[in-house]
């Protein structure tokens, strides 16, 4: 007791006691004034990059000069410059923008000698380096000797000292290898945030937060959680030493876990789960680069998280090694821009709709053909449409496939009615390959059809002669633009979006739907796609875009047949396949990158972050990504929105396989303060009783504030809550989020207009893996009733603010006095 009494007293004394802490990061402030320290940097650079670009400029039409000599050397000397200074040029054009990221400040070298690059060559610091603390002072004192910014390309000034080192130069090497628990000479690691030619951000890491570091005789200044880090590590006494200690341990061991598995990360609110799971990627891609060639996909829930992704994770200096998506963009041409009701997104996330969906394709060959019906024109082919046995669908005309085909051959009339049609669909869809790679199998299987009724088998007793006219006949039918027209209409190439459009028919799907939904799930489901138009357009949920993805594995490509090459004759004559000028070798390759990343479908490693909400579809559509994939899978059960955790830990584990498995635990949560982890924590015992909850390892002495409404009712809701943000925004110097149930989110908005861009509304399930540093919460009943889930949803939101939160009850949460929802009280 008494030694938990002492942490306590450590925690709650961190910014009083930390003499020597750096300033806290604030708005117009620290971070401003780094960001405008990293603008200026960056405008050198690109001053720099323009003279360069002018030298190879030069090099280049000094080169066409010299060709004008005449000579075999001079030629030859011509064209080996302009070579050279064409691949500099383009190596200069293509990596122009975007490409600073890092910076790392290090101590005085171990050996004191300097690289090719300029940087100091030793990884350990000089036994200098570091100087004890004097007298009153908490901790080691040291100076920054070198700061290296890391980017796509090295860039040396004009006395070729460096201003930028290539990412994959030696030099750079600290940046992604360095760990709190191995820090080498790195003191601090920054990320920049970078688009075009302007600094938007930085995030700086820690790697010695125990150290008082000074910057040209100034206090090292530390942005975002490494100001945090800086405060523990600083602060008085041995417990908080320990503390830090702990939390480096934890982090550095999967950081460097071995990545021939399946990495698996629990951890509770505050505990950096992202943050290290993004670090890992990068250890892991500069470890071992060849391995990792396939890419590394790091998938997040939502789209805000990702852009927080990007700033934590640098760009590795080469198109394709790294993809950050949102879970509702991972389908090539769809994007996630709406949301479903909770009762909605439990039915379209269940493993039921694998099955709903493989019935759903097959039945979409009877929908009415999308074009006008082909004409009779007399021939030896015609087509008639029956009319169709369902109302036709939005956008439709009346009539469903064809279910009459007749054929002239051997001078007679051919006919296969409606029913033998009905057979052969039935006999074609008996192959397990992708319904629109049985187009094929159905069309020989009509080619049978017509040779047999046509009487030709009993016409022919010789197998060769029978083998002869049976291709004669195939092709003769084959031939015909009738036929085709006919099969195109019977057996559709169909497309994820014109399948899923489909489902929004209430009556189809009912019938489709059979023993795999009740007629009020199918009618729930139906409504909700009646936002898409025929063609499947419109906008699509987080979970629309996994059943586009489960339906283009049912469906798989429209069969095509296959495109001979055309022989050029000047292939035949000199056996040259190609013919490229010197522009053609060394114009900009992005764009086959950028195709490369638009195909690709299988990764390297893949990254899944907070885990615990991807649905059993979602996880069949990370699943066929990774297929050889290693994992590292972060995530906490307690703040799962997702009903059935069963359901989608038996597709987790299919997605997974046999892959062996680490599991890691990250238990010190040192984001939260401890005044709010412990109001949260009333609410997990609710959602998952006997969860343990993270331990919460720094104290503000600002307790979470309650604000009712004057009059208890939600009258005057709007006002309420934009008065209470606004108070906020005065109480902090960073970011205040306002967070309320998915379907008050638009309303949240208005309600905040004109505050600025520090605040943000939000819906609860946006909220994931997001801090800010003050919270609103908005009505917790409303939150909490919204979705089986809501109690963890509501757990989630109540651990964002990194310093204050009010709580806002409504007339649902039945607030005592004190204005304490009934569900926060003890």
């Amino acid at each position: 007791m008494a030694a938990q009494n002492a942490t306590q007293n450590a925690t709650r004394n961190v910014t009083h006691e930390s003499r020597t802490a750096p300033p806290r990061d604030v708005g117009d402030g620290i971070r401003d004034r780094e960001i405008r320290i990293e603008q200026t940097h960056l405008d050198r650079v690109y001053r720099r990059l323009e003279e360069k670009i002018h030298e190879a400029e030069f090099l280049m039409d000094d080169a066409a000069k010299r060709g004008q000599v005449g000579t075999p050397g001079a030629l030859a000397e011509r064209d080996a410059q302009v070579f050279r200074a064409g691949v500099h040029l383009n190596r200069l054009n293509s990596e122009f923008e975007d490409f600073l990221f890092g910076r790392i400040d290090l101590l005085l070298g171990k050996d004191g000698e300097r690289g090719p690059d300029g940087a100091y060559t030793s990884v350990e610091p000089a036994d200098d380096a570091i100087r004890p603390g004097e007298d009153g002072e908490a901790g080691d004192r040291a100076e920054i000797a070198e700061t290296l910014h890391i980017g796509r390309i090295g860039v040396l000034d004009a006395d070729y000292a460096p201003l930028v080192i290539d990412w994959r130069a030696p030099a750079a090497a600290p940046f992604y290898r360095s760990t709190p628990v191995a820090p080498g000479r790195v003191v601090r690691r920054r990320v920049i945030r970078s688009k075009g030619r302007r600094v938007l951000g930085v995030e700086d890491d820690l790697m010695r937060p125990e150290l008082t570091a000074t910057l040209g005789g100034e206090a090292l200044p530390v942005v975002g959680d490494g100001a945090l880090m800086a405060a523990l590590g600083q602060a008085r006494g041995h417990t908080m030493r320990d503390i830090v200690a702990s939390i480096q341990a934890e982090q550095d061991l999967v950081i460097r876990a071995p990545a021939a598995s399946v990495t698996e990360v629990e951890g509770g609110p505050g505990t950096g789960k992202t943050a290290v799971a993004l670090h890992r990627a990068a250890y892991l891609l500069y470890q071992d680069r060849r391995r990792y060639a396939g890419g590394i996909l790091v998938v997040s829930p939502t789209p805000l998280l990702v852009a927080y992704t990007e700033g934590v994770l640098p760009s590795l200096g080469e198109e394709g090694q790294v993809a950050i998506r949102a879970v509702g963009s991972l389908v090539e041409g769809a994007e996630a821009t709406t949301y479903d009701e909770p009762a909605v997104a439990r039915i379209k996330g269940s493993s039921r709709m694998t099955k709903l969906l493989r019935k759903v394709a097959r039945g979409a060959l009877e929908l009415p053909p999308a074009g006008p019906a082909p004409a009779d024109d007399g021939g030896q082919l015609t087509l008639d449409d029956a009319a169709a046995a369902d109302a036709p669908g939005r956008g439709e005309r009346p009539g469903g496939p064809p279910e009459r085909l007749r054929v002239v051959a051997f001078g007679s009339r051919i006919e296969l009615d409606a029913e033998e049609l009905r057979g052969i669909r039935q006999n074609a869809l008996g192959g397990t390959a992708p319904v629109n790679l049985l187009r094929p199998r159905a069309r020989r299987l009509l080619l049978d059809a017509l040779w047999a009724r046509s009487g030709g088998p009993r016409r022919y007793t010789d197998p060769e002669l029978a083998a002869e006219a049976r291709e004669g006949f195939d092709e003769d039918i084959s031939g015909e633009d009738a036929f085709a027209d006919f099969l195109d209409a019977w057996w559709p190439e169909l497309t994820p979006r014109s399948v899923l459009a489909a489902m929004a028919d209430e009556k189809r799907l009912g019938r489709w739907s059979r023993r795999v939904l009740n007629p009020r799930e199918a009618r729930l489901v139906a409504r909700s796609l009646a936002r898409l138009g025929p063609d499947g357009q419109g906008p699509l949920s987080v979970h629309d875009v996994a059943l586009l993805d489960e339906l283009h594995t049912v469906l798989g490509p429209p069969a095509r047949p296959a495109k001979t090459r055309e022989v050029d004759p000047l292939d035949q004559l000199t056996g040259l396949e190609e013919l490229t000028t010197f522009a053609d070798r060394s114009a900009p390759r992005r764009g086959r990158a950028d195709r490369a990343e638009q195909e690709r479908a299988d990764y390297a490693h893949i990254i899944v972050d907070e885990a615990q909400d991807l649905t059993p579809m979602q996880w069949r559509m990370v699943g066929r990504r990774g297929r050889h994939a290693t994992w590292t899978v972060v995530g906490d059960p307690a703040q799962s929105s997702w009903s059935d955790p069963d359901e989608a830990a038996q597709a987790r584990d299919e997605a997974l396989g046999t892959r062996p498995r680490r599991r890691f635990t990250l238990t010190v949560n040192y984001r939260n303060p401890a005044e709010i982890a412990e109001l949260a924590a009333k609410v997990l015992a609710l959602a998952m009783p006997g969860a343990p909850s993270p331990r919460a390892v720094r104290s503000t002495g600002a307790v979470p504030r309650f604000a009712p409404l004057p009059d208890g009712r939600d009258g005057d809701l709007a006002h309420h809550v934009r008065t209470e943000a606004a108070r906020l925004l005065d109480e902090v110097d960073g970011t205040v989020g306002v967070v309320v149930a998915m379907g008050r989110r638009e309303q949240a908005r208005r309600w905040l207009a004109g505050l600025g861009d520090r605040v943000v509304a939000l819906g609860s399930l946006e909220a994931k893996g997001l801090e800010y540093d003050a919270t609103v919460v908005v009505s917790p009943a409303e939150i909490a009733d919204e979705s089986p889930a809501g109690l963890r949803v509501l757990y989630v939101a109540l651990t964002r603010a990194t310093q204050r939160l009010t709580v806002v009850p409504g007339e649902r949460d039945d607030p005592d006095r004190d204005g304490v929802p009934d569900l926060l009280r003890d």
